[in-house]
């Protein structure tokens, strides 16, 4: 274990924001991972577990503490096992980038991750987060995933049933958050599978791209394959792909979840929305029995839309639910998300919640 002092937080980021670590080290082991915990045990220090920094709001001061890093599986930390034919497995350590994941399965023609590719982050992070997109979500195709408990050093396995799936939750939000470190995770995708499309966006976008037909005439693993070059077309177009040379991706991606209300209070919503005399239709989705409602909308039709810059942060010009470094502190940037939080609220009785996790100085 390579313990180093005074690391700035920054680089390790896609928002390229936050002060120093105390303390910080990079595991690339389970035995170093159990070392680093067990080193901040003895010295009573607190402990961040960092993995692709694509979701984490690091504070100006930094962290007092420790900041470890899961680099498991980062170099060739991918097995893409044959499983039973029909459903393979693919076995991969949390600090293996997710992208390669996908493309890895997508190149075989396998189902289930499309449209999940170019998600920043590595795979450590997906099962905390439910990380979904278009449609997909990882809760669809985990089997599931090994953790140490921070407390007890001791090794615990959980299904995908254990781990309590939600929109963009889980049982280590909640309930057991911060008690575990992801070790690694398996998935079980499938073979000669059409992959479902079912977001309309994503739907008549791939039938843009493919050709008239090209749904019904292609093979499944030539779909799959179509799929990610959409949402990966999709995704550039909103800037939510890493690219250094882009402005408006130095986000945290989505910073905003899209709230889902009861019938009830979608019903208020409208009220509301026609109290103030407009009269166009709010976007929503059916979820189940509630109704899902795009965050993006909600802060457009606050006040806040793209390309709208407060001090050093802004609205990305490409997706309203995307907070951006304009060059200003972790301090622009919550203050700006703040403001929406308050400005949505104010207008349609919604406060809504951040998607990435905000790391504040312990007290």
């Amino acid at each position: 274990m390579k313990l180093r002092e005074n690391v700035p937080l920054a680089p390790y980021t896609t928002l390229a924001l936050g002060g120093p670590a105390r303390y910080f080290v990079e595991c690339t082991s389970e035995a170093e991972v159990r070392e680093a915990l067990a080193h901040a045990g003895e010295h009573g220090l607190p402990v961040f577990v960092l993995g692709g920094g694509s979701n984490v709001v690091f504070a100006d001061e930094g962290f007092p503490g420790l900041v470890l890093r899961v680099a498991i599986g980062r170099d060739e930390g991918i097995a893409f096992g044959e499983g039973d034919g029909a459903a393979p497995e693919i076995r991969a350590g949390a600090g293996a980038d997710w992208d390669t994941l996908v493309r890895g399965a997508v190149a075989r023609g396998w189902t289930g991750v499309e449209c999940l590719s170019g998600v920043p982050g590595t795979v450590g992070g997906t099962p905390i987060q439910n990380v979904g997109a278009y449609g997909q979500e990882v809760a669809d195709s985990l089997v599931r995933v090994t953790c140490l408990d921070r407390a007890t050093l001791e090794r615990r396995t959980f299904t995908a049933s254990e781990c309590e799936f939600g929109y963009r939750d889980s049982r280590f939000k909640r309930r057991d958050r911060g008690r575990y470190v992801v070790l690694d995770v398996t998935l079980r995708l499938a073979r000669d599978t059409p992959p479902p499309l079912r977001y309309p966006e994503l739907r008549d976008a791939v039938a843009r791209v493919g050709g008239p037909g090209s749904l019904d005439a292609a093979a499944p693993a030539d779909t799959v394959r179509l799929v990610r070059q959409t949402v990966l077309a999709l995704r550039r177009a909103k800037s939510m792909v890493l690219d250094p040379a882009d402005p408006n991706a130095c986000s945290a991606g989505s910073f905003f979840m899209n709230p889902v209300l009861s019938a009830a209070a979608f019903a208020e919503l409208e009220r509301r929305w026609k109290a103030g005399g407009e009269t166009g239709v709010i976007p929503s989705f059916p979820a189940g029995d509630a109704v899902k409602v795009p965050a993006a909308w909600l802060v457009e039709h606050s006040g806040f839309p793209k390309g709208y810059r407060r001090g050093g942060a802004g609205v990305s010009a490409r997706h309203a639910l995307a907070l951006v470094n304009l060059g200003g502190t972790s301090a622009d940037l919550l203050a700006l998300a703040q403001a929406i939080q308050a400005g949505v609220q104010a207008r349609f009785g919604i406060r809504l919640e951040y998607e990435p996790e905000v790391v504040r100085v312990p007290t």
